[in-house]
Parts: structure tokens; sequence; C-alpha cells
């Protein structure tokens, strides 16, 4: 392990100061501006390089820098030719700054501060728009990620960015972190703000009109680096469809991306009702990498990742369909699976499957996913299942680009639903495998339930496949439409889709759009309409513009790299072709600013100072195969040699705690770990010591002509609906299948009613009989 200390060796601090984050929410998008101050109190000039996450999704727009009274704003250029400017910048002694984006994952990025002189400070601002994705209780998450694990390279790969090759991650705990951070947002929508949470501690929110429609919120002071800032933003009427049309830039060349109307669709269409599937190829790929043993949150009684993911395997077992296909695969290092390939879904190989599921540890090391994938996608799939894959990952890897174009060179094969889970996980890995396989992305933080978003990605899973989906524009004469946005791959009821489109032209008279969905679901085709005025809104600025600039970059990016080794350039000439126009950063190109003004010859060396990055809780080392991977961390001992082990003598610094040991199952999940794959239960001891009651206790008031299956199910159900229905999302798809199973017992339930009014006796419930299904 790499030790030193938060000073240089010569005691000097790190130059960093303080970030201040603003954030404009406008109904589903944000725009994000970050000023970071730093000031050099050495005695030579200095080079300051801070590595740092933003989310997958962003699309940065704006960089500059003041030193002094002197304001530069940056240009986006060529990247090489952006560093080569840099390099000849500090050369000749002018004050320069490079913000750049990670080669292998663009939710990397890495700004250097340039010959900042003995004494001086410098303010960075920049500024990114990014789309707020819908949560599983429809809320709207924003998250500035403030943790930066960093991530695990697999063996024999190239990673990172910069101009050196790797971006060199430096990380601390977080109580030690030198620099402070403070937060504030403004939330405006056409409909009411019914409330805005967070995982941090905020002041009340503020509403600024009498509609709700307006409202700003700001973190609460002495917030520590210890967890991302995760801000839920809920409207009322969410579900609404809608349509923003934006005016072009006014000095942009007309018939341009920027000189033209942009306008961002998004739409939820509204499926006629479908019964569930009862097939599917179901296959689980669980992460137990060395930080999934890390606590999923701050308090005593906090469950650790791999703990949590074991339970919501569990649901998911015990919720999957008789007559489906599945298989659990776990990855670290190396990678196993519980069959040599998928079985029939029965109780005996549910059993043999949570049996191996209870003893899956984060002991596996590294975090090495694209070998298990390309050993999913060479299994050949069972006809007339389709197939579903469920990733599990924290999402710190390295190899970011290489495991979702993997998932897009597969995507004509299955679905892909992925789960972030905890501090630090890469949303550019989360939500761009799930957006390329067709699935759905959630991400689980702090005291998050797992099991309750787990679910609804299974419920969209059991959905058929929409296929034939088709984008219709009818625009008035004189208006043409250039896409912006890849074609729509998948549609799920109550999941959002975004389109973002380039108008082009002028119409005389009419002044409104429509756009129809297409698409064909279980068979019968179907469509969705929107109709929306082309008049532009006034104050969205170029949101929609960069929003519509990002995504295209983002296809052109994927294209070239399917495309690399073959004829790509024209490709790559695109991609900076756009990105210069639009000032939207990408792959290829970075942010360059010069302060041509500062041209004196540097006195004295200059010195690199790596600016330190909050860690996860726990994040001291990582396992790779036998062999301990060796990251950059930076850690409060002095330059002497110290004792790896020793803890941190801070006792604030929650960092260094030991994890907390595993809370106790709970009751509705060890009641779901006793159900049978039909969908039934059995009269035995764990259900009754769920119950509250003693094994003679539960059989005692069974009706005479009642099995005891049939008896012990309704209570089951009974119990859930009485006493844990604010969990129903968890539990609904294993009660719909105990339902079934009852529905399917002709002659043994003649008395369903007589049933349901005992079991309520025992239990001391009211549950009706047609509330359970029956």
């Amino acid at each position: 392990m790499v030790c030193c200390g938060l000073l240089t060796a010569k005691k000097e601090p790190v130059p960093l100061k303080s970030i201040e984050v603003e954030v404009e929410v406008k109904d589903h998008v944000a725009t994000v501006t970050s000023t970071l101050q730093y000031e050099n109190k050495e005695k030579n000039p200095i080079e300051a390089v801070f590595v740092f996450p933003l989310p997958g999704d962003a699309a940065v727009c704006h960089f500059s820098a003041k030193v002094g009274q002197t304001e530069v704003v940056g240009k986006v250029q060529e990247k090489q030719k952006a560093r080569e400017e840099y390099d000849d910048a500090l050369s000749s002694g002018q004050q320069a700054f490079l913000l750049e984006e990670s080669e292998q994952s663009p939710d990397i990025f890495s700004l250097s501060v340039g010959s900042l002189p003995p004494g001086e400070s410098a303010s960075i601002r920049l500024e990114y728009v990014t789309e707020l994705a819908v949560q599983a209780d429809d809320g709207l998450r924003f998250c500035l990620p403030a943790v930066l694990n960093p991530r695990y390279q697999p063996q024999g790969s190239e990673g990172g960015s910069g101009s050196g090759g790797s971006a060199q991650i430096v990380s601390v705990p977080a109580c030690l972190v030198p620099y402070s951070l403070s937060f504030s947002a403004r939330v405006s929508s056409p409909r009411p703000v019914s409330k805005v949470e967070s995982n941090c501690s905020l002041d009340p929110v503020q509403y600024l009109n009498a509609e709700h429609t307006q409202a700003t919120v700001r973190l609460a002071a002495r917030h520590k680096f210890d967890r991302d800032v995760e801000m839920l933003v809920y409207y009322q009427d969410s579900h609404q469809p809608t349509a923003v049309v934006e005016a072009g830039q006014t000095s942009a060349q007309p018939g341009s991306l920027m000189g033209d109307l942009a306008v961002m669709l998004s739409l939820y269409p509204d499926f006629p009702p479908v019964s569930v599937a009862s097939c599917g190829e179901f296959l689980f790929l669980m992460d137990r990498s060395g930080s999934m043993d890390f606590s999923m949150g701050s308090g005593k009684q906090a469950q650790s990742r791999i703990g949590s993911a074991r339970d919501t395997l569990l649901l998911l077992l015990k919720s999957l369909p008789m007559g489906c296909y599945f298989n659990v695969y776990s990855f670290g290092s190396s990678y196993e699976h519980i069959f040599p390939k998928s079985v029939e879904y029965s109780q005996k190989n549910m059993e043999e499957a949570l049996k191996q599921v209870e003893k899956m540890n984060a002991n596996m090391g590294g975090t090495e996913i694209l070998q298990p994938l390309k050993h999913i996608y060479s299994q050949p799939c069972i006809p007339s299942q389709p197939r579903q894959l469920f990733i599990f990952t924290d999402g710190e890897v390295d190899n970011t680009k290489q495991v979702v174009d993997l998932v897009k060179e597969n995507s004509g094969s299955h679905r892909c639903f992925s789960f972030g889970i905890g501090e630090g996980a890469s949303s550019a890995l989360i939500s761009g495998v799930a957006k390329e396989g067709g699935g759905d992305a959630q991400f689980i933080t702090g005291t998050d339930r797992m099991q309750l978003k787990v679910m609804q990605s299974l419920r969209f899973s059991l959905q058929p496949a929409v296929v034939d989906i088709s984008v219709t524009w009818d625009l008035p004469k004189g208006i043409s439409v250039t896409p912006l946005s890849p074609p729509i791959t998948s549609l799920f009821q109550g999941q959002r889709s975004l389109l973002y489109a380039q108008l082009t032209g002028e119409s005389s008279g009419v002044t409104e759009g429509c756009v129809t969905v297409k698409y064909s679901l279980a068979g019968q085709p179907s469509q969705n309409q929107l109709h929306f005025s082309l008049k532009p809104t006034e104050d969205s600025g170029l949101t929609v513009h960069r929003l519509g600039a990002r995504t295209l970059i983002r296809s052109l990016e994927m294209k070239e790299r399917e495309l690399r080794g073959q004829s790509n350039e024209g490709v790559k000439e695109k991609v900076v072709e756009v990105s210069v126009q639009s000032g939207v950063s990408s792959s290829f190109t970075a942010f360059i600013a010069v302060n041509k003004g500062s041209g004196e010859a540097i006195q004295g060396p200059l010195l690199r100072r790596h600016v330190p990055a909050p860690k996860d809780l726990h994040f001291d080392m990582l396992m790779c195969d036998d062999e301990m991977c060796i990251y950059d961390v930076i850690t409060p001992c002095s330059t002497e040699d110290t004792d790896e082990d020793e803890e941190y003598e801070d006792e604030d610094c929650v960092d260094a705690a030991p994890l907390p040991s595993q809370p106790p199952r709970d009751p509705m999940l060890q009641l779901i770990s006793v159900q049978r794959a039909s969908g039934s239960w059995v009269l035995e001891p764990t259900l009754a010591t769920v119950l509250g009651k003693t094994s003679e206790e539960v059989a005692k008031p069974k009706p005479a002509s009642v099995n005891q299956e049939v008896w012990a199910t309704i209570l089951a159900l009974i119990w859930l609906h009485g006493f844990k229905m604010e969990a129903q999302m968890e539990w609904q798809l294993l009660a719909m299948k105990a339902v079934s199973w009852l529905q399917a017992q002709k002659g043994k339930t003649p008395c369903l009613t007589e049933c349901v009014e005992a079991g309520n006796a025992l239990l001391g419930s009211k549950v009706l009989k047609d509330a359970l299904g029956l």
C-alpha cells in the first residue's frame, strides 16, 4: 500500500479549498454549476490535479477559470490538441486549465490546474446538464457523486485518462477530506412539487409560490463527504407526457444543431392490460468482490451490501413463475455459477440455489465482470424462454465502455436490468448496460431497500417484450426533423422514454406538431400520441440542445468503438465536430483555458499535487486474484513507515470503524424463505414464529375440511396483507403466485370464507377475502 499524509513530504497543504454546487432542476432535467476554489500556499508554482466523478449521462457544457481579476473561458478542442496547448502554456509560464473525460468511463473527469503561482488563488467553474432518472417510487433522482473509489482495472487492460494515460485516483477517508462542500437546489415544474428528499440532512424545503411549483432546498451545514449527495424530487401527476421546444443559439448558423430549434419529448407509454408472463430464462449475476462487504449505510444496524443482495436474491427466486428457467452467477476476480446451465424452476432447484446463495460472501477479489458476461452470452438461449439478465454490482470497474459495448452486441438476445449498490457505483456502467440491454437501471444507497427497486425491475421483465417500435413525426410543411436520439429499443409500463430531435425550417401557419409511437405488445398493435406546441419555451437556455448533442455524441462514440480497426475516422471526426460546435465534452475532446496574460517565466520547479477525492466507507484496499491491488490511497499517517493495520486515531473518522454486525433477518423475509416454489406454504415452526404463535396455536383453528398446505398459505397471505402492506410492492408477485396455487386446488378449498375468518381470528386482523385476490 502506498501511504502518505494529507500534507506533502514538506508539510504543504493540498490546494483545493472548497466546492460550491448550485442545481437548477426544471421538471426532469438539472443544470449543475460547480465552483472549485484553489489556493497555492507553497513557495513554488504548482500543478494541481483533481480526478472526480460526474453522472454518466452528464453533458459538460461550460468551463472557466478566474485568477485574481482575470477570467478565462474554456473552449472545446480535439483532445490531443488541447493537451498540447496545455503543455505549451505551462512551458511558457502561462496559467492553463484542462478538463477532460476519461477514455475508459464517461463518468470520470480529470481537472488539471497548471502553473498556479505561490500565494495565488484560482476559482474554477464548470457547468453540466443531466437528466433525472425515474425511480421505483416515481421519484426523480439527482445524484452529486462525492465518492470516487479507485476503479478496479482488469488484468492486462489499459485504462485511465489524462495526458499520461491513467488518471491517478488519490482518495482519503471521508472525514479527512480537506475541502468543504456547499449545495443548494432550485426546483421548478409546471406540476406542483409534492416533496423533496435526500440521503443527506437538508434544511426545510422553501416553497416560492402558493401553487408549490417552485421550491428551494439547501444541504444542512457541516455535511461530511461520507456519501454521494442524492436528492429525490416528487411531482404530482408525474406520468404526464411532456414536450419542451427550445430556440436555437442566435449566434449559430441556421441549419446547424445549435442554430435550429431542438425538442425534448418525455413519453410515458400507456399499455393495454396484458397478463404477466409465466415463462422466461432469468439469470442473476452477483458481484462478490471485496467492496461488496461494505455497509449499506452508516448506522449500527446497517446491512452489508452482500447481505442485502442475498436477501434480494431470496425474494427474486421466490417470486419467479413456475415454468421458467433460471441460474445464478457470481463474480470477483473469477466467476462461478450454481448450475452448469440454466435449469427449470422447481422446488428442488430453488432449494439448491438458495442453499448456495446463503453461503455467498464478498470474498472473490476484484471486479472482473466482463468474463462472466462473455460466458453468459456464449450460452444458447432456450426456445420460448425470453432471456432476462439481472446484474448486481457496486460498479467500481475501469473498463466500463468494454462492458457496455458487450451488452449492446448481445442486446438482441436478452433484456438487461442493472442495480448499482452503494456509494460510488459507476452511473456510466449501471445506466449504460441497462440502456443498451433494453432494460432498467436502479441505484441503491444508504437506507434504500434494495428489494423494492429490484422487484419493480422483475415486474418489468415479466411484461411481454414490446416489439416493432417506431416513431413518426407529423410536422407542418416547411419543417423537417433530424432525430438526435438512437431508435427506441424497449418500452415498459410506467417507464419514461426521452427523445431528442433537431427541427429545421419555418412554418407560416401551423404551430403544432405531433409524434406517434407505434409498437406491438403481446401480438396486438398499439400506439401513443403526443401533440405539442412548436413555440419555444421561455428561459430554457440551451439545455435541450446540449442534452441532444450529448445523446448524439454518445451514439457516435459507440459506433466508433464498433468500427474500431475499420474505417472509422469519419465517425470520430463527426464526434469532434458536434462536440466543438455544441460546446459539450466528449471522449475525443477536452476543455482548455489559457491565461495568456500570465506569461512570466516559472521561478523554481513546477510541482504536481494530486487532490484527494473522498473514498467510500471502509475503502482501504481490494483483493485481486491472490495478490493485493495497490492504489494510491492517502491516509493520515506520517511520511515515516507505519503499520498498515494501524487504525485512524481521529474519533470522528467513521471510515476506520469495523463493519457493524449484521442485523437479524426481517420477519417478512423469514416468511418468504419458507414459501415453496409453487407459491404455497406448509405448516412448520418458522411460519408459526413469524405469525407470533406456537405450532399448536397455528394448527388448532384449521377448518376440518381444509388441508394443512391450504391453511398455511391462507395464513401467510393474511399476515402479509394485514401487517406488511407498506412492503406490498416487494411481496406482490409471490402473493399472486400463492393465490394462483390456491385457485388451482379444485375440490380442496370448499370453504375459503371460513378459512379467512378463522385466520383473521387467529392473527387479530381484519383482512377481507376479496383483498386477498380469492
